[in-house]
C-alpha cells in the first residue's frame, strides 16, 4: 500500500468496520511512537462510535500534550491486506490545528506485522 507524504507526516487510507456500518478515511497518520490507534470523534460518528454512559474516559499523553479518549472495540480495522478484527480503538477530539482523521498506532502495526519502506512510500 503506498504511503502519501503531507507536510512531512505518513499518510494512508483505513477502513473501520463497526456493527456492520463502514467508513473510509483517508487522512490517517502512520506513527510508530503511538503506542495507541486513534479516530477523529467527529470522522467515525456516522458509523456510531460515540460516547456512550458506560464508557469509561482516560486521559492520554503524547508530545503534543494531553487529551481525554474513550476506547471501543470494532469488529474490524484494515490498512490495505492488514486487517485486525475485533480492534480496540481510542476515539477523541484530535484538535491538532491540521487535517487528520485518525492515527494508526505500533499496537496495531506490529500485530499486523507491518513493513514501513519510506523510501519508496510502502507498507507492506
Amino acid at each position: 500500500m503506498k504511503i502519501r507524504m503531507q507536510s512531512g507526516l505518513p499518510y494512508v487510507q483505513v477502513s473501520l468496520t463497526h456493527h456492520n456500518q463502514h467508513q473510509t478515511l483517508d487522512n490517517v497518520v502512520l506513527d510508530t511512537g503511538s503506542a495507541g490507534t486513534i479516530f477523529s470523534a467527529d470522522a467515525v460518528l456516522n458509523i456510531g462510535l460515540q460516547l456512550e454512559s458506560d464508557d469509561i474516559v482516560r486521559e492520554i499523553r503524547g508530545v503534543g500534550g494531553t487529551e481525554f479518549v474513550f476506547s471501543k472495540y470494532i469488529d474490524s480495522l484494515s490498512l490495505g491486506k492488514f486487517e485486525l478484527k475485533d480492534f480496540e480503538i481510542e476515539i477523541g477530539t484530535m484538535d491538532y490545528g491540521f487535517l487528520i482523521d485518525g492515527i494508526v498506532g505500533i499496537n496495531f502495526l506490529h500485530r499486523v506485522g507491518a513493513c514501513i519502506d519510506l523510501a519508496h512510500l510502502e507498507i507492506y
